[in-house]
């Protein structure tokens, strides 16, 4: 079995890589399809030959790493079965303690470790990249900074899910997936609910808009769509990146409105409004509660077919991986890989719903602001900033794109504009 997985690994996933970079590089079109040629969605119309030229190259690259790590997880997971290291970190855990509580939390960071570490590459490709663009502007130290807090975060409430979820698998053999989903819910809904005050300022410094003018109009905003908001948070993304953004999240009283710093030193205060209409249409239209609702109904399909299915992958060949049985924490690589071929099947349908909900969104910003020259410019500002692609190849679309294209964007404010 070995042999067989090193050797598949070893032919396949260069032919993989290949085919991605033959389609990105030189099979996709990149030009302006004749509709939009000359409008206010055509990059030539806004954009220098050179930044046209960096903004296709970067989100190439950028999209090439993204196809490349697609597979590299669900690998590094099937490895860890195949040459036995799941069994290994779990008799790790019980030596170091006698307790069962404790073996899971450090199965759950020996695997973990191990996945960040064979990753990091890509990671760091990653942000190489986005230095050399010219779109992050942050040190090596606070990425890597960033990047361990993100694992030891990530780690530490995936320590507290997978304990509780092996324990109900051993308690509740058939029903262990219907149990797991139950507590699911007001796991969701709590963090969502502390993600704005806790989690969120670990990584930034959010503060109170140092422009109380430009905050009163963004309130009044809010006020007119009933958003229960006393003030507007900036955050200091500039020592970061160059990329800008706004967003509207959390629930109750944690609801927050935020803005990059970055936002507000290249925008017109006409053009943040825009921007900050269309994420007030999302929490108008209850895209966050929609999108909780998917979550969670999503989480009871996936987890009813991770029950059928990792039976099934136990039991053909658990015994070869060292794995006795499917509540065996030592299956969880085997659970990881099921879930994340389930997440990318979904993946489509959840990224053209959500497209759907940010046209919505446009569509309701314009309406509010009534200001097409200030939306037009906000995104064509976004674009250059960002060296983001208007016209993107049709499966970078399909598989990454949770936003309508910048050209779909703009032409349809153009539209209204007519």
């Amino acid at each position: 079995m070995k042999k067989k997985f090193v050797l598949w690994t070893a032919v396949l996933f260069p032919i993989y890589a290949f085919l991605v970079y033959l389609y990105l590089f030189h099979i996709a079109g990149t030009g302006v399809p004749a509709a939009y040629q000359g409008t206010a969605a055509d990059p030539s119309t806004f954009m220098t030959a050179k930044e046209l030229e960096l903004s296709q190259e970067f989100s190439r690259y950028k999209d090439f790493l993204f196809f490349i790590g697609i597979p590299l997880e669900a690998l590094i997971y099937l490895g860890v079965l195949v040459f036995g290291l799941s069994p290994i970190f779990k008799r790790f855990g019980e030596g170091v303690s006698r307790f069962s509580i404790i073996k899971i939390p450090i199965y759950v960071l020996l695997l973990s470790a191990f996945t960040w570490i064979l990753t990091f590459p890509i990671d760091y490709a990653e942000r190489k990249l986005s230095v050399t663009y010219g779109i992050s502007t942050q040190s090596f130290s606070s990425w890597m900074q960033d990047l361990l807090l993100s694992f030891w975060i990530g780690t530490l409430i995936m320590t507290i899910l997978i304990t509780v979820l092996y324990w109900l698998m051993n308690r509740f053999t058939k029903r262990w997936w219907l149990y797991a989903w139950f507590l699911l819910i007001p796991f969701f809904i709590f963090m969502m609910y502390i993600q704005p005050v806790v989690i969120d300022p670990l990584y930034n410094d959010f503060s109170r808009l140092n422009d109380p003018m430009l905050e009163e109009k963004i309130l009044n905003l809010a006020d007119e769509a009933d958003i229960p908001a006393e003030r507007v948070y900036q955050v200091n993304m500039s020592e970061e990146t160059n990329a800008m953004n706004a967003y509207v999240n959390g629930i109750g009283s944690n609801l927050r409105i935020v803005l990059w710093d970055t936002t507000l030193n290249n925008l017109k205060d006409k053009e943040v409004l825009f921007i900050m209409a269309h994420e007030i249409g999302h929490y108008v239209m209850d895209h966050l509660y929609l999108n909780l609702a998917a979550v969670i109904f999503s989480s009871l399909i996936g987890l009813y077919i991770a029950y059928r299915v990792l039976h099934v992958v136990v039991r053909k060949w658990g015994a070869g991986w060292g794995v006795k049985h499917v509540a065996d924490i030592s299956s969880l690589p085997a659970l990881f890989i099921i879930l994340s071929l389930l997440s990318f099947a979904s993946s489509p349908a959840e990224l053209a719903i959500s497209r759907g909900a940010e046209k919505a969104a446009d569509q309701y910003a314009i309406e509010m602001t009534e200001d097409p020259k200030a939306a037009v410019g906000s995104f064509q500002k976004l674009t250059v900033n960002g060296l983001s692609d208007v016209n993107p190849p049709a499966l970078v679309k399909f598989f990454r794109y949770g936003h309508p294209t910048m050209m779909e964007r703009i032409s349809m404010l153009e539209e209204y504009k007519e």
